[in-house]
């Protein structure tokens, strides 16, 4: 066996969970998906689907928009406010292609945004790039600065002494904005660094999340201390002067 093999085959026998109501599309997708070594469960509707991830939580949760008996959108309000399943990476494949629908299921915590027809092979593309953004990185130092704590070694954010939810890109983005205080990154650096091969990204969707950072570390978000815009340029993350004196001394 390769070095690193049986941890590769280990990730990829992982559940995903898939709300799609066309029967056809739905078997492509499991086929496809258990083909590339995952188990895939599938949902004509969203009742039933919450319980069961509550029982056995799924990696991935692959979710159509336009489904009977509810709405994929709602699903998602659901899972990004549930206790247990916040976390859980969120990919949106739907007819629905329009930039607003895009930028509303980012808005809502999804992400990933594939819109129909796709093709099976960038479906599975897209799922593995998605899970492997989710992996917890290399052991690092905490970064502490005033009321915030970001600890990328547990991908945990605190907030005055309390823990924040976050979605895995959410994380990383701020994450890698905060080991470079000071520095101006354009989205498009943003995009290459945070995102790599994610075409559904666009400058616009680094905006949105930005907006759902400071929503969750800045007490003003309008008037945001630490996470700076640069207009014309891009983000800057600025940590209080105070702060980096303590730290160096």
């Amino acid at each position: 066996m390769l070095p690193g093999a049986r941890e590769r085959t280990y990730r990829l026998n992982q559940t995903i969970f898939v709300l799609e109501d066309d029967a056809d599309i739905a078997r492509l997708i499991q086929h496809h998906l258990e083909a590339a070594g995952f188990q895939a469960r599938v949902y004509g509707a969203p009742a039933g689907l919450v319980p069961d991830a509550e029982r056995q939580a799924p990696a991935l949760f692959l979710l159509d928009i336009m489904v009977p008996g509810g709405d994929g959108l709602d699903l998602c309000r659901r899972l990004r406010n549930h206790s247990s399943l916040s976390t859980i990476p969120i990919i949106f494949v739907t007819a629905r292609a329009g930039e607003n629908d895009r930028v509303l299921g980012l808005e809502l915590g999804a992400d990933d945004y594939i819109t129909k027809p796709f093709a099976p092979r960038e479906l599975l593309a897209r799922v593995k790039a998605v899970l492997r953004r989710f992996e917890r990185p290399a052991p690092t130092s905490a970064i502490t600065f005033e009321d915030v704590e970001i600890d990328a070694s547990a991908m945990q954010l605190k907030v005055r002494g309390e823990l924040t939810t976050t979605t895995a890109t959410e994380f990383r983005l701020l994450d890698y904005l905060a080991r470079h205080p000071g520095r101006v990154f354009s989205r498009d650096h943003l995009l290459d660094a945070v995102w790599g091969d994610a075409r559904f990204v666009t400058p616009r969707s680094v905006d949105v999340y930005v907006r759902r950072i400071r929503e969750k570390i800045e007490s003003d978000p309008e008037n945001p201390r630490y996470l700076k815009t640069v207009r014309g340029a891009g983000y800057r993350f600025e940590i209080p002067k105070a702060v980096e004196r303590a730290a160096a001394s």
